[in-house]
């Protein structure tokens, strides 16, 4: 089975997605969140339509819109709520045309850098770089992923 291999490479994201989003959930519950812990599993709910509506161009971009919104405001709420962006980089590499992918993905690191850095209350290195090490190697991951599709293609 060709596809195999990317196969496991996009569930692979989108459990780490799913586990960053449940990670945050959890933590903000402990802290007495529990409305935004409930958006968070609203959003893990929409989110996980992702790979059903992933082929059908109109309700992709609906649900591309949808999550980032969802995860913009929960980032905003709530600290944890930021991490999860790294499964929502992926998702724009995937759906979007590279190029909007890569204005998409800038837009969203700088985001999650600003949201992380409020919450904290300064700037920091890690709060930098952190996300941006996550868009590359979010970026390679995707590419990989596009290599390995367009091999199973050709076999």
């Amino acid at each position: 089975m060709p596809n195999l291999p990317l196969r496991l490479l996009q569930w692979a994201t989108h459990v780490t997605a799913c586990g960053l989003l449940l990670m945050a959930v959890v933590t903000v519950l402990r802290d007495g969140l529990v409305a935004v812990a409930a958006a968070g599993v609203l959003l893990g709910l929409v989110y996980a339509a992702g790979p059903v509506l992933e082929r059908r161009p109109i309700p992709a971009l609906v649900w591309l819109g949808l999550v980032t919104g969802g995860w913009a405001a929960l980032a905003v709420a709530a600290p944890p709520f930021v991490w999860p962006v790294f499964g929502l980089l992926f998702a724009y590499l995937r759906m979007l045309p590279l190029w909007a992918a890569m204005f998409g993905m800038t837009v969203l690191t700088s985001a999650a850098t600003a949201a992380a850095v409020w919450h904290a209350g300064e700037l920091t290195v890690p709060l930098v770089l952190g996300p941006a090490i996550a868009a590359v190697l979010v970026t390679l991951l995707g590419l990989a992923c596009e290599a390995l599709h367009a091999e199973a293609a050709r076999t």
